[in-house]
């Protein structure tokens, strides 16, 4: 590929992650509205939350550590969508594999920390140490599952899984050749977007917001920006590894929001888990369900 079109890729896969993260935001929101009987938000009051809150005069900064913070958890995902194929742009994907996108994809968990840590406050203290400690709950179980797929498909190159399970249409698909892992790998997926039941850092009505609780501004924008691209990188991880990719953006689209609205509709109807709560069903079920995928692929 020249360098110009790569250039012009690279630019484009996080402009694209941004925009179909927000269209992922309002969706989260309006089944929330609709299981409690609300109208919901305007179509495009996640763009209208994100620029006010950048345009806001009074931006508090609590020093350099804690715009780095912030630059981190944003940069991490960005990075993070140079390295997922997606229809007719593959980025760096043949270069990166799945391994280094899971290390991009705990980058902004260590930013956010970074941030605030920096604001001493002991709300965001508590916030931030039950966010890393649900990365560890969420990621044991995950890396289970990507060794099962880089098992099956002899590579980590995820332009290679997506091209076998693309080959034979949708018998070849992970979700269908190996249910366990993708069952497994689901349920990893719902700690990592941190959302309902999982969102035990965020508990409003318990920590003030935690980690949220001295973003202000363009700080707390930063943040709307990352959730955006936190539940594309989710969404059209787990269609690399389970769906076959996207052929083209129609059907491609229809599966990654799939992917995070399902199981969002059932956790909606869910309370909030506690610490332990969370990591003990994160290190039994997904865990053991994956170690039987594995078991089963190695006999």
């Amino acid at each position: 590929m020249h360098w110009q079109e790569l250039l012009i890729e690279l630019t484009l896969m996080p402009l694209v992650a941004f925009i179909v993260g927000m269209g992922m935001v309002l969706m989260l929101r309006k089944i929330g509205a609709k299981l409690q009987r609300r109208v919901g938000p305007p179509f495009f009051q996640p763009l209208y939350d994100i620029v006010k809150l950048h345009a806001k005069q009074t931006q508090v900064s609590h020093g350099l550590v804690h715009e780095i913070g912030i630059v981190m958890a944003i940069g991490g995902y960005v990075a993070a969508e140079t390295l997922l194929p997606v229809p007719g742009m593959n980025g760096i994907a043949e270069k990166g594999g799945l391994i280094a996108l899971l290390y991009m994809t705990m980058i902004p968990s260590l930013g956010l920390a970074l941030g605030v840590g920096q604001c001493a406050n002991p709300n965001g203290s508590i916030g931030i140490s039950r966010a890393l400690t649900a990365m560890l709950a969420y990621d044991i179980p995950f890396v289970i599952v990507a060794f099962g797929v880089a098992f099956v498909y002899g590579t980590t190159n995820l332009v290679d899984i997506i091209a076998a399970q693309q080959a034979g249409g949708i018998t070849t698909w992970g979700i269908v050749q190996n249910p366990l892992l993708a069952l497994a790998g689901l349920i990893a997926l719902q700690g990592m977007m941190g959302k309902q039941p999982f969102e035990i850092y965020i508990a409003p009505a318990e920590i003030a917001t935690g980690p949220m609780v001295e973003m202000g501004g363009k700080f707390l924008g930063g943040l709307f920006v990352m959730q955006c691209f936190q539940l594309y990188t989710a969404g059209v991880l787990y269609t690399t590894l389970f769906l076959g990719g996207g052929e083209n953006w129609a059907t491609f689209l229809v599966k990654i929001f799939a992917v995070v609205a399902i199981p969002m509709s059932i956790a909606y109807l869910f309370p909030r888990y506690r610490t332990e709560d969370m990591i003990r069903l994160l290190w039994t079920w997904p865990t053991m369900i994956g170690l039987l995928g594995l078991a089963f692929l190695m006999a």
